[in-house]
């Protein structure tokens, strides 16, 4: 991995770091990243699909990649992975807080532990990450952070995954405040808002089956939503709802009255959510 040279802007002479690599959108996004030019730092829990990507990636892009093995539910991950990079003398011009999943069920449902756990990784560990990676991106007046967030976050919560909407939520209020702190200084900041995405996601919670009875129309894949994604920050946009349906929901989300959209989703929750 290429230290910093006297120019952050040049291609092939600059660093992107990915949470969550490891499967989905964040390996979507590690190959967006690569394709472009960028060297990378790929972090997630399973190290032999981190060792699988970086092969590929080096082999494909002729870029450099560096994995770290972490878990964001661990407190202790955002400052470690920070320091080992530091110590390398790898400087980090991107972000992209990816890292994510669900807790399927009512919110009694789990040990107050699992929600925990879940709340460093949605939420503490999105902040924490920006809050140790933004200063040498402002030394150096560029940077750009991407935080994966949802459609959820913008339309209203229904029963049932009770604290997702509520971090995705957070995650856009977070990157809109941030981008007004930072825009000024070079740094880019933006919440991605993808629907429904072909992933591992439904998988870890339990859910394909009911997902299954979605209609095709309503899905993205991957790399489309973070190709999207790096598109977006790079143009300065602060919140991309990625796809036409999507932006549709969200802007219907808006004009109609609460009640009114509330009735809807509620309607067709039980088609993709434990209740």
């Amino acid at each position: 991995m290429p230290s910093r040279s006297s120019s952050p802007h040049l291609p092939g002479d600059r660093t992107v770091l990915v949470t969550g690599a490891s499967a989905g959108i964040g390996e979507a996004f590690a190959r967006v990243f690569a394709a472009h030019g960028w060297h990378l730092v790929i972090t997630a829990r399973r190290e032999d699909r981190l060792r699988a990507l970086k092969g590929e990636l080096e082999s494909n892009y002729q870029v450099m990649v560096r994995t770290v093995t972490a878990d964001l539910a661990d407190p202790a991950s955002p400052t470690r992975i920070a320091d080992e990079l530091s110590a390398a003398g790898v400087h980090v011009d991107a972000l992209v807080n990816n890292a994510g999943y669900g807790v399927a069920g009512h919110l009694l449902a789990s040990p107050w532990a699992t929600h925990a756990a879940f709340l460093r990784v949605m939420v503490t560990s999105v902040v924490e990450m920006s809050y140790r990676f933004l200063p040498p991106m402002l030394e150096h007046g560029y940077g750009r952070i991407i935080s994966v967030a949802s459609l959820a976050g913008i339309v209203p919560p229904v029963a049932g995954h009770t604290l997702y909407a509520a971090s995705k939520s957070f995650v856009i209020k977070f990157s809109q405040a941030l981008s007004a702190e930072v825009a000024p200084q070079g740094v880019h900041v933006t919440a991605l808002c993808p629907g429904f995405t072909f992933s591992e996601f439904h998988d870890v919670t339990g859910t394909r089956h009911m997902v299954r009875r979605l209609p095709k129309w309503m899905w993205m894949d991957a790399y489309t939503v973070a190709k999207r994604g790096y598109d977006a920050v790079m143009a300065g946009d602060v919140v991309r709802v990625t796809g036409g349906v999507n932006r549709t929901m969200a802007g219907l989300s808006k004009l109609l009255p609460e009640a009114v959209v509330l009735r809807a989703v509620r309607r067709n929750a039980s088609k993709f959510r434990k209740t």
